[in-house]
């Protein structure tokens, strides 16, 4: 008899760790971004090299504490891919992160096949946002955009324990 006992215990507390974990990867850490104004969508231009704001509407946005990988945003622009493809820095190695399924407005899936198809174009947010880290950005031909964070190649050398590349910024201590 006791051994049903314990076996029904450690049922129960696993369904409960489980549920826990479960909650704290898709709702506990994430929190609504509040839109900053003009900053919120920001493209490295060709010309200085430097993120500039672009033309934006209806921003939404997450992000968690936990990991800088986490952030996602979704937006509508009036610029189009011709003008956006001559004045931005393109970014060819984009792969966008999974969001929750709560945040319903960016699907990876249909981004990422966008972009494979040359359907969507993949932009340098800003370079380094934390180190080894970018902030990409991709518009679709019907105006909505999305934004997420990805390591960079400096980052997946940094973060497995090498050291920099060359090509690299230094590393600040403490981070």
């Amino acid at each position: 008899m006791s051994g049903k006992i314990i076996a029904g215990f450690i049922v129960i507390v696993s369904l409960i760790a489980g549920a826990a974990i479960y909650y704290l990867q898709v709702y506990a850490f994430y929190e609504e971004v509040t839109p900053i104004g003009t900053g919120d969508v920001m493209l490295t231009t060709m010309t200085t090299g430097l993120p500039e704001p672009i033309v934006y509407d209806d921003f939404r946005a997450i992000n968690a504490d936990s990991s800088p990988i986490r952030y996602r945003a979704c937006f509508t622009t009036t610029l189009g891919l011709d003008a956006l493809r001559t004045s931005y820095e393109r970014y060819d190695r984009a792969e966008p992160r999974v969001a929750p399924h709560w945040f319903s407005c960016f699907d990876a899936v249909e981004i990422g096949r966008a972009l494979e198809t040359g359907a969507a174009h993949a932009f340098m947010g800003t370079s380094n946002i934390e180190y080894g880290i970018d902030r990409v950005v991709a518009v679709m031909p019907d105006g909505r955009g999305f934004v997420w964070h990805q390591i960079n190649h400096c980052g997946e050398v940094v973060f497995d324990g090498r050291p920099a590349p060359e090509d690299c910024p230094p590393k600040e201590q403490g981070n």
